[in-house]
């Protein structure tokens, strides 16, 4: 007989030290219940999204069932990169998706050790990491107590303690924390340690008010509910009257103590001078009595000098929308850019980034499998925050290799675009602002 059978298990099973990521789908038996095709392409599409990443980020897929996704790390700190550019590329898929519709992943990450069999990994080092990924919001991402201490002064992250949860199954309680913020400025849905000790604590005075009432109280409490009702209807109709009551703006009162002054005559209206004010200055000249009441108010633009007869329209034009536009969005920007899937590529997504200035941005990286392939993107911003950009690469002699023109928009520093490459491969963008003022690029991802 083989001396292996003899062998305790524990000589046969390799352990190791690795950082695992769980994932799975909130709600998905909800989804598959209203509409199992339309789930299953949906997942199909994110989860390819899903494995491109973890690969870009030098980790490895181990095991799938179902909507559950368990992927291996090295490395702790690009196990939580992963994770929040999954959940950055994944949001701009949903935004597409009606609220109903959206597959969005919970995920977890641990370190630990866990033994190997074969191409998969088992033990406690899963098991906590799946635990965990249960503590999420639908689109955030929880970690252990190890991870973040790994973490913490590596990565510019916000984090929020959620304590020391216990999870079934597991013997003892771990500490774990919910991502608030990403690297790229980007925020995660998180379930505050806060918000979930004031529901425990209003649950408890619930339970505490139905014993009263059970027990006898039931008057006692029925009582100080009315008079607080009755209170907080006396309070709104008192500041319902304030709100309609009228005030004669031109004349002192005790609602008005201090009367607003008249309005200028045209003759005597104050004159803006170029070049006051950043912003451009609307002033209204009140008429006189005697004088006939114009059909427009007087506009005077101040910020920037008029155009002169010799300035060309279009530069005129130009220096318009900068001015409108000013520093509202001024910053360096990054994040995942997608490509789609075709015939002859699977779908990818690469790191880029982007610099506004103005009413401009500019922005170039490397891209491609091994990051030989320089991208460049130009592109210009209106006043009302819509977005048009061009990304183009280059052969190694200057010339075009690809193009693609996208549109979006910038709203609370997040640029959300998408497009196309001439030859008709999608692909979106999802950036965050990282910071205000941009350093100078370094051409690497």
């Amino acid at each position: 007989m083989p001396e292996e059978i003899d062998r305790p298990i524990s000589q046969t099973l390799e352990r190791k030290l690795a950082t695992i990521l769980s994932a799975d789908v909130a709600e998905y038996s909800r989804l598959m219940g209203e509409d199992e095709e339309g789930t299953l392409r949906t997942f199909r599409g994110h989860k390819q999204v899903f494995e491109s990443l973890v690969a870009m980020h030098r980790g490895r897929i181990f095991n799938t069932a179902g909507d559950a996704i368990l992927a291996e790390f090295n490395s702790a700190v690009e196990a939580v990169r992963c994770a929040t550019d999954i959940q950055a590329a994944l949001r701009t898929l949903n935004d597409k998706l009606p609220p109903n519709r959206q597959v969005r992943f919970r995920i977890g990450i641990n370190l630990g050790d866990v033994m190997v069999q074969g191409q998969d990994l088992m033990g406690d080092g899963v098991n906590v990491a799946a635990r965990i990924q249960t503590a999420a919001e639908p689109g955030g991402v929880c970690i252990s107590g190890s991870v973040h201490d790994q973490i913490r002064n590596k990565l510019s992250l916000s984090f929020q303690s959620l304590g020391e949860r216990s999870f079934k199954n597991i013997q003892q309680p771990v500490r774990t924390f919910s991502i608030t913020e990403a690297e790229s400025g980007g925020t995660l849905p998180s379930a505050s340690f806060q918000a979930s000790a004031r529901k425990a604590s209003a649950a408890k005075w619930i339970a505490a008010a139905v014993v009263l009432l059970v027990a006898g109280g039931g008057f006692w409490a029925y009582t100080v509910i009315q008079r607080s009702k009755a209170e907080h209807a006396s309070e709104a109709a008192a500041s319902s009257q304030q709100r309609v009551l009228p005030v004669d703006a031109a004349k002192p009162s005790a609602q008005n103590p201090i009367a607003t002054p008249p309005q200028p005559s045209p003759a005597s209206a104050p004159v803006v001078p170029p070049g006051d004010s950043a912003s451009s200055a609307t002033i209204t000249a009140a008429p006189s009595p005697s004088a006939p009441q114009p059909k427009k108010a007087a506009i005077v633009h101040a910020g920037a000098n008029p155009p002169s007869a010799h300035t060309p329209a279009h530069a005129a034009a130009g220096s318009a929308t900068a001015t409108l536009v000013g520093k509202k969005y001024d910053g360096l920007y990054a994040g995942p850019v997608c490509y789609a899937k075709t015939k002859l590529e699977p779908e990818r997504c690469a790191r880029g980034e982007g610099t506004i200035s103005g009413n401009k941005i500019t922005g170039d990286w490397m891209t491609g499998a091994n990051l030989r392939i320089p991208m460049f993107l130009v592109g210009e911003i209106s006043p009302s925050g819509a977005v048009k950009m061009e990304l183009h690469s280059e052969k190694p002699d200057g010339s075009r290799l690809a193009t693609i023109d996208m549109k979006g928009t910038i709203k609370d520093g997040e640029i959300s675009a998408d497009g196309a490459f001439l030859m008709g491969r999608p692909a979106t963008l999802n950036w965050h602002k990282i910071s205000a003022t941009a350093p100078k690029h370094t051409g690497t991802q």
